[in-house]
């Protein structure tokens, strides 16, 4: 037996993280086309710099929402290694395939 007011709370709560997987998708689909180009390109699959300023702009973002930046650095990196690893694949199918720039 719950409560209903647990109850609502629950269903934003699984409506949330429905939104967070489909918009994690749209993201992937996006950085695995930038892996793609990148590969072909014979660009790095890693931009350091790029990374430090997005996570720069995700902390000030986490701060003015009253979210943790630690949090929100950890969760930010975490998303990042998982690009740099398909980026890598990418340029490593690249070069298996004789990819021109791979």
């Amino acid at each position: 037996m719950t409560d209903a007011t647990l109850t609502r709370y629950r269903q934003s709560i699984d409506n949330i993280d429905a939104a967070l997987v489909f918009m994690l998708a749209e993201r992937f689909k996006v950085t695995q086309a930038v892996g793609r180009y990148k590969a072909e390109s014979g660009l790095p699959p890693a931009d350091p710099g790029r990374e430090e300023a997005q996570i720069a702009r995700l902390r000030a973002l986490a701060q003015d929402a009253d979210l943790d930046p630690e949090f929100s650095e950890k969760f930010l990196r975490f998303i990042i290694d998982e690009v740099i690893r398909h980026h890598r694949q990418a340029q490593e199918a690249g070069a298996e395939a004789g990819t021109p720039g791979a």
